[in-house]
């Protein structure tokens, strides 16, 4: 079966050492087989701590991340976009100290909504930043994803497709991550995007259209799973869910979590776990 993965988030909104400690502990219980760190503030993972932490549990791990205005590889500004990729250097070097496998996200722009459509100089900027980050990556032994995202949290590519011309501009070895939620509102099904994707996938992220229980919304799982095994996909997949009752002080407002979804973060869990395992084991 595939690697299952959960969230930090499900269970954690900070990074403190109590925090990883209780979202790995947890994560391990439950039987996932590596975690998601958000990494939105490079300089302030403890990657000793965190890397003891991972091994002490025999947990692997992932990390992701998404930029803000003063670091946003899309922007015009080349002081801008320096920074981006100093941004993006440190998330390399801390996922590398950690031992993670996998460095996914919105690594192209930042997280947001934006006023206006991508210009030519802002597209021109994420394709010389991609190639780059391509080759900080392959160096540091992490495989490298950039996740489709909806219309509200970029305006570089929204769907599976745009993103394949994306990564065929870099000319470099970069994979695919699919989110069920974004594909819920960019996607015309559960079932095109992932066989036009195919063997590019890298990374999966499962979450619900309204970003609560597995099964408990409108995302045609059957079809998206079958979709998954068709196409012989054997890379990471990972729940993702957001409720006010675990807050980031900057991811959550970004991706405006303002309903309290779910309370018992390890019930939540233990039924992602189940939902997806009987899903892409099922045939």
């Amino acid at each position: 079966m595939n690697p299952l993965g959960c969230h930090a988030l499900v269970w954690a909104g900070d990074w403190s050492e109590p925090s990883a400690r209780y979202a790995i502990e947890s994560t391990a219980r439950v039987g996932f087989d590596f975690i998601e760190i958000a990494i939105l503030d490079p300089q302030s993972v403890d990657t000793a701590m965190t890397k003891s932490l991972l091994e002490g549990n025999g947990l692997g791990a992932a990390c992701s991340l998404g930029l803000d205005d003063d670091t946003d590889v899309s922007s015009e500004d080349p002081a801008v976009v320096a920074r981006g990729q100093d941004r993006l250097a440190a998330a390399v070097d801390v996922a590398h100290r950690i031992g993670a496998s996998h460095l996914v996200g919105v690594l192209y722009s930042k997280l947001g909504k934006y006023a206006g459509p991508i210009t030519p100089a802002g597209r021109a900027h994420v394709v010389e930043s991609m190639s780059w980050l391509a080759k900080q990556a392959a160096d540091a032994g992490l495989s490298l994803s950039l996740e489709v995202v909806n219309r509200y949290e970029t305006n570089v590519v929204n769907t599976a497709v745009d993103m394949l011309a994306l990564i065929d501009e870099t000319g470099a070895d970069i994979g695919v991550q699919l989110d069920s939620y974004h594909m819920n509102i960019e996607e015309s099904d559960f079932v095109t995007p992932v066989e036009a994707v195919a063997n590019r996938l890298r990374y999966l992220h499962i979450g619900e259209s309204h970003r609560g229980y597995l099964g408990t919304g409108t995302i045609d799982f059957d079809a998206l799973f079958g979709a998954v095994r068709r196409v012989g996909y054997t890379g990471p997949v990972t729940f993702e869910s957001f409720s006010s009752a675990v807050v980031h002080p900057d991811l959550s407002n970004n991706l405006a979590v303002w309903r309290n979804l779910w309370d018992d973060s390890s019930d939540l869990a233990e039924t992602a776990y189940s939902f997806m395992a009987s899903r892409l084991t099922d045939h």
